[in-house]
């Protein structure tokens, strides 16, 4: 199942990075409910193998495009981000002191923490915000998004068995009926 679950990540992910048409330096969100993936309720029965197949699916791509992975922790930490060090530091984002478990911040994010080259977690983003977002499972990454978000709809919206949500994001539309749009 494991093996399927890091097939159907890349599959999202890649369809995410064309629709969002993410450049080097932007910042993706994601939330990875590992629970949800491996069909239990968010929250009660987390699963490090799942997160990391997640991560393992993501994180070298991202790599690849040059694109800023945001690892979204769990409630428990009020959905806190794990990022690099270096894009917090590019970005001017306060670090908090904290480390994500699997009892506090999810396997995904714990997972992440271990395995980014030097994480930090920082409570948000700040004006800074993603350009995407991929949510696994229904965690509530919307804080985190710029606006204006619009859903992008995977040809198959499950990994595992968590269901699967992606936005992108575009400048706001001002001006009425008389503007003239790029």
């Amino acid at each position: 199942m494991l093996e399927e679950v890091r097939i159907q990540t890349e599959a999202c992910l890649r369809e995410l990075l064309s629709a969002a048409a993410l450049g080097a330096g932007d910042i993706l969100v994601i939330g990875c409910s590992t629970s949800e993936i491996m069909g239990k309720s968010i929250g009660t029965q987390p699963s490090e193998e799942a997160g990391e197949a997640v991560f393992s699916a993501i994180y070298p791509m991202l790599r690849k495009e040059g694109v800023w992975l945001a690892a979204q922790c769990c409630e428990h930490l009020n959905r806190a981000l794990v990022i690099e060090k270096e894009a917090a530091v590019r970005f001017d984002l306060p670090v908090v002191t904290v480390v994500p478990v699997r009892e506090a911040g999810g396997s995904w994010a714990a997972w992440a923490f271990r395995h980014m080259q030097e994480a930090v977690v920082v409570e948000n983003l700040h004006k800074r915000q993603a350009a995407a977002g991929l949510d696994i499972g229904e965690t509530c990454i919307g804080m985190h998004i710029r606006p204006v978000a619009v859903m992008v709809r995977p040809e198959k919206p499950w990994i595992g068995e968590a269901r699967v949500s992606m936005m992108r994001t575009r400048p706001k539309l001002i001006g009425g009926e008389r503007a003239i749009y790029v």
